[in-house]
């Protein structure tokens, strides 16, 4: 016969971390809105009006999800087996981080992080929507990345070059009268230009200047491109190569271009 406090701990641990169960559901609901409506807030509160008008009541409200933030972090403890891989765990320190500093304030004064460091307990959403069943996606994102890092590489040093070839003969057209004061002033602008954001706090006034910044936007458009291009391409070949090692191969010609359901190859007609 299991003991009394053995299936308590295990009801509970299935309504905190599972979702099969009408309680678990529920607990997860609550703390989502719970997480949200604390964040909405800390937002909302940053506004001079909305805090000068409703201030003590967000701070009521903030206070009561702080004491809800803190059973559920007892009861994770509590219902953790493992009870020091959930503390430096990194939900475990989130949610460590969401709650400390508030407690801590009544001995060092830090107010103007408390809406910073709790605004960081959005990251638990992460874990209740379960949304790590997309890491697998974003592992083969980070491949890509590495695997395309020395054409990249060449890439944004050829921007370089360009910046600072463009933002040379800025200086040089416009000079201090026309804003651009310096090189590294003129290589702002280049940047500014070369992105097409465009703020508009630094422009060129002469023909020529506007001319070799015409040449620069275009320069811009076609820039975007090219990390897009590269990056994709390599998540296309990693994409196949996956399918490829999924597949199935057959033993009498080698064709691996088979689905997982298939039984027999489609182009020898051999058995899988």
């Amino acid at each position: 016969m299991r003991p009394v406090n053995k299936d308590w701990k295990d009801k509970l641990n299935r309504i905190i971390n599972g979702t099969d169960t009408r309680l678990g559901r529920l607990f997860d609901t609550i703390l989502i809105i719970a997480i949200s409506i604390s964040c909405f807030l800390i937002i909302i509160d940053s506004v001079e009006t909305i805090h000068a008008s409703y201030g003590a009541v967000i701070t009521l409200f903030q206070s009561l999800f702080l004491i809800l933030f803190t059973i559920e972090y007892i009861l994770r403890l509590i219902v953790t087996p493992r009870k020091r891989d959930y503390i430096f765990s990194f939900y475990g320190i989130i949610d460590f981080i969401a709650i400390a500093p508030i407690y801590l304030s009544f001995f060092i004064s830090f107010e103007s992080l408390f809406p910073i460091i709790r605004v960081l307990r959005l990251l638990r959403l992460f874990s209740v929507l379960k949304m790590a069943r997309y890491i697998d996606e974003s592992g083969a994102l980070l491949k890509a990345l590495r695997a395309s890092k020395a054409k990249i590489t060449v890439f944004l040093f050829t921007l370089l070059f360009i910046i600072i070839i463009v933002s040379t003969l800025m200086y040089i057209i416009e000079g201090p009268e026309n804003g651009f004061v310096s090189i590294p002033e003129s290589m702002y602008w280049a940047v500014v230009t070369v992105s097409t954001v465009g703020y508009g706090d630094v422009s060129p006034q002469t023909g020529l200047g506007k001319l070799l910044a015409s040449a620069l936007m275009l320069v811009g458009y076609s820039i975007i491109a090219v990390p897009t291009g590269i990056i994709t391409s390599e998540i296309s070949h990693i994409t196949r190569e996956k399918n490829n090692s999924n597949s199935k191969k057959c033993k009498v010609c080698g064709n691996s271009k088979h689905s997982k359901e298939s039984k027999y190859c489609n182009q020898c007609g051999g058995k899988l």
